[in-house]
């Protein structure tokens, strides 16, 4: 039971993290039927600009408090990666809408793989040590621990999820978004603006991203240039495990894998007194990507995108 508990701690962090990927993949196919899998390189651009934005300020304010660091650098790899997926939709997206399917899924793995290189040369290979800028005491949940830096990432879904299924669902733009997932030439006779709202869609995936991708490197301690490509594939599966296209989904995957990663690879880990548990950690992921797409390829909740006219 004490390996269990915090096993299950340990999965609702890391579903969280998958949560708020798996979030921006299932918006963007929501509205415009795409697998924008240069989502995990966005979330990569993030982690690595705040990074750059602690190591600057620790050195010209070394004064301020890191919680203050730590929400600045946030903001700026926020600004950052939205403008990064706007030019991404507008220069490798936009063009293709009309084309063949493959066209733009070819796009997006092209431009992940240029986003790898480039952060490559701006801020070469080597592995960078993210700074702890949160306390580090854990709190005690009975015999289990759980560190502030975990309790913040829990708390961000949670109000990322919250704030989402508002503007979706009570907003203008939410509307907007609703309007053109269901049939865009539609929607731009009705005065909607199909351009505007995918663009804003991929500005809020991305914003998502990036904060998904600082929580990342503080939970575990490090960023680099290649960061985003695993957890991008895993936050696809949970999108799928889910139901892609849908929200409440996205996060119900996301929690459900990460559970499904930590309480697995605990006991493997367990059974063999620590040998095997991570180096399987990544199999349980695909393996449940199989098996939801051979018995329910719609996902646990469906999907409530309607088909396009």
């Amino acid at each position: 039971m004490d390996i269990l508990l915090q096993q299950i701690i340990n999965g609702l962090v890391l579903g969280s993290m998958y949560a708020l990927i798996a979030l921006g993949y299932t918006m963007v196919y929501g509205i415009i039927q795409l697998i924008n899998f240069a989502h995990g390189e966005v979330l990569m651009v993030g982690a690595l600009t705040s990074w750059s934005c602690i190591g600057l300020m620790q050195e010209a304010m070394p004064y301020l408090p890191g919680w203050l660091m730590l929400l600045l650098a946030t903001i700026i790899a926020c600004v950052v990666a939205a403008s990064l997926n706007f030019v991404i939709e507008k220069v490798a997206y936009r063009p293709l809408r009309n084309s063949p399917r493959l066209a733009p899924l070819i796009t997006a793995i092209g431009v992940s793989i240029l986003l790898q290189t480039l952060a490559m040369i701006i801020w070469k290979p080597n592995y960078k040590a993210y700074p702890t800028l949160l306390s580090s005491t854990p709190y005690e949940i009975g015999t289990a621990v759980i560190t502030p830096t975990q309790i913040l990432v829990l708390v961000v879904t949670a109000i990322a999820l919250a704030t989402l299924m508002y503007l979706v669902n009570y907003t203008k733009l939410g509307r907007a978004m609703r309007a053109t997932a269901e049939n865009p030439r539609v929607a731009a006779h009705m005065g909607v603006r199909p351009d505007m709202v995918i663009s804003a869609t991929f500005i809020i995936g991305a914003i998502l991203a990036a904060i998904a991708g600082i929580m990342y490197a503080s939970n575990y301690g490090t960023a680099h240039h290649t960061m985003g490509f695993l957890p991008g594939l895993k936050a696809f599966t949970a999108a799928v495990f889910g139901g892609i296209g849908n929200l409440g989904g996205a996060v119900v995957g996301g929690l459900l894998l990460g559970l499904i990663e930590s309480i697995g690879s605990g006991y493997i880990g367990d059974l063999t007194g620590g040998v095997l548990g991570s180096q399987y950690t990544d199999i349980f992921a695909f393996i449940v990507l199989i098996i939801i797409l051979t018995l329910r390829p719609s996902g646990l909740l469906g999907e409530r995108v309607a088909d396009r006219a």
